[in-house]
């Protein structure tokens, strides 16, 4: 098949985190059997060799500059809001297009080059037409719904502006139901939130299609370190990272301090914003900033605790903690598309909600170096079975069919 990816996000290197993980193991699986152009923007970060690198992996790939992004003023704001009211696409998709990558798309659908075109991430449901779906097969790989992680950030109180939230719940609803319409098929990585699209639009024909773990990057531990190391992982500037890192920070780990006074607690990822930062001040917390190898430190860890309160999706660092056989206490929302516990199920992780339950449950671990072993092993095991990158890939072939 002849393939046009649309990704805003440059998906290289994968090391990156979040949108570039799914979409470069999706591409890179797809290039091996079809012919793939991949057409991107590149912000300012992304340096010649990583084009390069990229280049080798695709047919065909096409680079725009990343639209400059500047801070609004009140009335700019303002004004957003009215076109995002009066047109229905939110700003931060608008704050990405650009016409001249709008112009190549359209040319190359003009003249039938392709069979299937893929949107990697909502945000670049711009690019495609409606009339597009008469003529070759559209797909949108939605990663997780505006909407839903929007009602979900007001819900649970981690909105970084509830009233504007509130004001664009609404609106966010209908664009969600406007844009899926437009697709042939639509790619989600939960069950949770396939019933949210399937809601918006009950004809669509949506698969579930989770995330997968290179398992060279995240090999299985050699042994259990045992100790009393706390680790958080992600990319320390998205919002629900930075949710996360303060609530183990600032909420959990005091108390666990008052059991286990020596307790560490190690937040690794890219990019910590200044909020992060601080909180590498407070007794037993160690900011590390952007890491060679996350598996190194998953394996130092005595415990992974992904508190994730807000953001949907399978997490990519709750499956490569699996991978790499650190024993995980998570939320609900960490181990969102997860079977980790149950009656039929062998325990892979242990669940936790509020602070005094992260306590309790780190606790049992610590204390246990049986369990440790017996949750490694068990996750380790179904990571393998269940989140391969080829069976991703496999599945989201079949979508193109």
């Amino acid at each position: 098949m002849q393939i046009l990816m649309l990704s805003a996000t440059f998906p290289y290197p994968p090391t990156r985190g979040g949108t570039q993980v799914r979409t470069f193991n999706l591409l890179h699986y797809l290039s091996q059997r079809h012919n793939l152009t991949l057409i991107t923007q590149r912000a300012a970060d992304v340096t010649d060799g990583e084009v390069a690198e990229l280049k080798q992996v695709v047919a065909e790939l096409v680079v725009f500059p990343k639209p400059a992004q500047r801070s609004p003023s009140l009335s700019a704001k303002v004004q957003r809001f009215g076109q995002f009211l009066w047109e229905g696409t939110p700003p931060s998709v608008l704050s990405s297009y650009s016409p001249e990558m709008q112009d190549w798309v359209d040319q190359a659908v003009q003249t039938q080059k392709f069979q299937v075109v893929t949107c990697e991430h909502s945000v670049n449901e711009i690019y495609v037409r409606p009339e597009w779906q008469q003529r070759l097969r559209t797909i949108v790989n939605i990663h997780s719904s505006v909407y839903g992680s929007c009602r979900n950030q007001l819900e649970t109180g981690t909105s970084e502006n509830a009233w504007r939230d509130r004001l664009n719940l609404p609106l966010l609803s209908r664009y969600e139901q406007r844009y899926c319409a437009k697709f042939s098929r639509i790619v989600v990585t939960t069950e949770e939130d396939q019933r949210q699209i399937q809601a918006f639009h009950p004809t669509s024909q949506i698969a579930v299609i989770p995330n997968g773990v290179d398992f060279d990057r995240f090999p299985y531990r050699a042994a259990d370190p045992g100790g009393q190391q706390i680790i958080f992982c992600g990319a320390m500037d998205n919002l629900a990272n930075i949710d996360a890192a303060k609530f183990l920070s600032l909420e959990i780990l005091p108390l666990l301090h008052q059991h286990y006074p020596d307790a560490t607690v190690q937040l690794v990822g890219a990019r910590p914003t200044p909020d992060v930062m601080a909180l590498g001040d407070r007794p037993g917390i160690t900011v590390t900033g952007q890491v060679a190898s996350m598996a190194d430190y998953l394996h130092q860890a005595t415990v992974c605790v992904v508190p994730m309160r807000t953001g949907f999706g399978i997490k990519n660092k709750t499956l490569e903690a699996m991978a790499a056989g650190t024993p995980v206490v998570g939320s609900d929302r960490g181990l969102e598309g997860l079977a980790i516990d149950g009656s039929t199920v062998p325990l892979r992780a242990l669940r936790a909600d509020r602070a005094e339950d992260y306590v309790a449950q780190i606790i049992r671990l610590l204390e246990n170096s049986q369990l440790r072993q017996d949750i490694s092993h068990n996750a380790r095991t179904f990571v393998e079975i269940e989140y391969t990158w080829d069976y991703a890939g496999q599945c989201y072939e079949q979508m193109m069919l």
